[in-house]
């Protein structure tokens, strides 16, 4: 079981990164809400990760705190949750804002997440409910205990010329709205919404993202 991964940042195709550790190069998994803290490619970076395996694939997930790691353990015990859907889900919002969406029983925020319809939200809600009181006490103490990455990616903002720049945020962004769940027409759609507002493809996503919880 691969537990932790110290090593340099080598690639970010948002939801996908690559990180060598020990001259072994690690494809991670990664959802937004982790990556928005990571630093730029040839930056060291800690993920805490989980193990995944299917009879097709083996897939290594990684979380910039133990405490996205351990809802998203959570998540994939619910019956039809699987690790896109739950990496998708801590992409749309991070553990903070997945808590407070249990709690309050928003079915309409979850609905936002590609593949999530009501009978999947009313699922999650209702067999997060009970656990939630015990994982909040959890992610409290797991949060003390991780120190916080607050690096904000900025090499695509200061590198190449400016209208390829933004053309390959764009494409790069979309990839990865799509790898997360939406159709490709609606990935488009949202992040040329926003695509004037971001400096950065990590911004960029961001926003797109945002934009979905809105429709």
């Amino acid at each position: 079981m691969i537990g932790r991964i110290k090593g340099e940042l080598i690639e970010k195709q948002p939801p996908l990164i690559l990180v060598e550790a020990a001259g072994v190069g690690y494809e991670i998994w990664v959802p937004m809400s982790s990556i928005y803290k990571l630093g730029d490619v040839g930056q060291e970076v800690t993920l805490h990760t989980h193990f995944v395996v299917r009879e097709d694939a083996q897939q290594l997930y990684g979380f910039a705190t133990k405490s996205d790691r351990r809802l998203f353990q959570e998540l994939i015990k619910i019956n039809g949750i699987g690790a896109k859907m739950a990496l998708a889900i801590l992409s749309g919002m991070d553990g903070v804002t997945f808590v407070s969406c249990i709690e309050s029983q928003d079915h309409g925020l979850l609905c936002t997440i590609p593949g999530v319809g009501k009978k999947t939200a009313e699922r999650i809600i209702i067999e997060m409910k009970d656990k939630i009181t015990k994982l909040v006490l959890e992610l409290d103490a797991l949060t003390q205990n991780t120190p916080h990455t607050t690096q904000v990616s900025t090499s695509l903002a200061h590198s190449g010329n400016t209208s390829y720049q933004a053309s390959s945020m764009v494409h790069q962004a979309v990839d990865a709205l799509e790898a997360l769940g939406y159709k490709r027409k609606e990935a488009e759609k949202y992040v040329q919404k926003v695509k004037n507002d971001a400096d950065s493809v990590e911004s960029l996503i961001r926003l797109a993202l945002q934009g979905t919880q809105k429709v």
